[in-house]
């Protein structure tokens, strides 16, 4: 699997970050032009990001060299983490298929959130064991993640977050906190389990989860589709790194990812 690298740092790219999406609606007028019917277009769907780079060391301007050779400049198609969005799919509704709940997990909507709506959901574990949910992202096991929500519950709970079954757990208070873990999953394999784990019996509030490509959480994201694009292109067939002093490298990367290619 052709993956688009990380830096040294763990992160995807710098900031700023430019990404553009493009939509099309088809519309069709009946006969007698009473009715206008719109249809979304979802194969028409392009996203683009520019990522421009400062001051890259010179194993990190090799590491993208090596990339762009081998995606042979727009020609392969390669796996894209998207640096400005969060890599979980429907992060506000985890009652979704795409999420994987264990069987004596109950779900609540419509719990207040931390933002002032109603958008948490409260997770009861039933059972009298651990009970997850979880989604599996077909993404590299040896890139840093970091896992974040924002959690609560009305009486003290335990509650573990997982990267790839590297766990980390903590007490929930009354109050809402945000709550991460940052790891990595296995070199070997091409995809990473991201999991929250409620103790038996326990109770627990749950908004934001996200998930990203880098070492620390950033401002939570609301996914629909998440932040994993297969089939990504570069942009362009030319790779211009520019040596700006010594160690110290600059260059511009566009990607696309259109869903009719």
């Amino acid at each position: 699997m052709l993956v688009y690298p990380q830096l040294e740092s763990g992160a995807l790219t710098q900031f700023p970050v430019l990404k553009v999406r493009r939509t099309r609606t088809v519309i069709n007028r009946t006969g007698d032009g009473s009715t206008t019917i719109r249809i979304a277009d979802p194969a028409a769907e392009a996203t683009e990001w520019v990522l421009a780079y400062e001051d890259l060391s010179d194993d990190e301007a090799a590491k993208l060299r090596s990339f762009f050779d081998a995606a042979e400049g727009t020609l392969q198609g390669f796996t894209f983490l998207d640096p400005a969005g969060n890599l979980l799919a429907c992060s506000k509704q985890l009652d979704d298929e795409i999420w994987q709940l264990d069987p004596l997990l109950s779900l609540s909507a419509g719990i207040v959130d931390p933002k002032g709506g109603t958008d948490a959901w409260k997770l009861h574990n039933q059972g009298a064991g651990d009970q997850r949910a979880s989604q599996t992202l077909a993404t590299p096991g040896d890139y840093q993640y970091c896992l974040s929500a924002y959690l609560r519950s009305s009486a003290a709970a335990n509650v573990a977050m997982s990267i790839a079954g590297r766990a980390a757990e903590g007490a929930v208070g009354t109050e809402w906190t945000r709550v991460s873990v940052t790891g990595t999953g296995d070199a070997a394999t091409t995809s990473v389990h991201f999991a929250i784990t409620v103790a038996a019996g326990a109770a627990v509030e749950i908004f934001g989860l996200q998930a990203e490509a880098q070492c620390a959480p950033s401002s939570y994201m609301v996914s629909t589709r998440g932040g994993v694009y297969e089939n990504a292109h570069l942009g362009e067939d030319v790779l211009t790194i520019s040596r700006t002093s010594e160690n110290r490298n600059s260059c511009t990367v566009k990607i696309i990812h259109a869903n009719h290619l």
